[in-house]
């Protein structure tokens, strides 16, 4: 375990060296933006409009027992926006490519890919982890604000068709209840998703030995570990932003 710890430090470590110097490999860069942003996009909304919808139909049947069916879009705005949004979208991220940059990488190593690599004078963590690492850290941030609206929108739908909320009173609700410090807690998180879950597959792929039963054990450790990365880190990061921002 700590071996472990030590190497993903290394690996972090590399990256963010990586990043400041060069060579830097544009080309890559440009295509995992394209792999992990646009490629991703399906996926995340629909996790946002089901979400968001619902949210908006469990919270319609409580808030009516306080006679509060009114401020169900307050509900479903700040739900989707300081929690719901930020983790599930990652969560969503750690499944599609966690796995996906762990279950590649890890089918270099096996096949001397990441040997050949070296043997060419190539960073492997230059020319892998780095394109990866900046994709998913601007990339996570805007699908969970895609994912927002998303969900926010279909929890409009829920709340004018099924629970006979007006409009105007559903929107007046959405905004009166965001407060700036909110928006900021949901913007932050997404970023430190973004890192855990790249750097967690990188590191596990890297890290991938026994042929192609190990690359499926590798895919299958990047996924578990990045889904509990990023449920513990939405834990420590709302603590640090609730003694910060609010």
């Amino acid at each position: 375990m700590a071996l472990e710890v030590q190497e993903y430090v290394r690996l972090v470590g590399g990256a963010l060296r990586g990043l400041v110097t060069r060579p830097v490999y544009r080309h890559d860069i440009i295509e995992q933006f394209d792999l992990i942003g646009v490629g991703s996009l399906t996926v995340v909304l629909l996790t946002g409009f089901f979400t968001g919808a619902a949210l908006a139909s469990q919270s319609g049947l409580t808030l009516d027992q306080f006679g509060a069916r009114p401020i169900v879009g307050r509900l479903v705005s700040a739900s989707m926006i300081k929690e719901l949004g930020p983790v599930l979208t990652a969560l969503m991220l750690t499944g599609r490519i966690g796995s996906g940059i762990a279950a590649e990488i890890g089918s270099m190593v096996v096949t001397d890919q990441i040997n050949a690599l070296r043997a060419l004078g190539t960073d492997p963590v230059r020319k892998l982890v780095v394109p990866r690492v900046l994709a998913g850290f601007f990339m996570a941030p805007v699908l969970t604000v895609i994912s927002d609206f998303v969900g926010i929108f279909a929890g409009w739908i829920v709340s004018r068709f099924q629970l006979q909320v007006a409009t105007g009173l559903y929107w007046s609700s959405v905004t009166d209840a965001l407060y700036i410090q909110d928006v900021q807690q949901g913007l932050v998180k997404p970023f430190v998703f973004g890192f855990l879950i790249v750097t967690i597959a990188c590191h596990v792929g890297l890290r991938t030995s026994g042929g192609t039963q190990g690359v499926g054990k590798a895919t299958t450790i990047a996924v578990v570990a990045g889904s509990v990365a990023v449920i513990a880190a939405d834990f420590f990061v709302t603590q640090i932003l609730l003694r910060t921002i609010y």
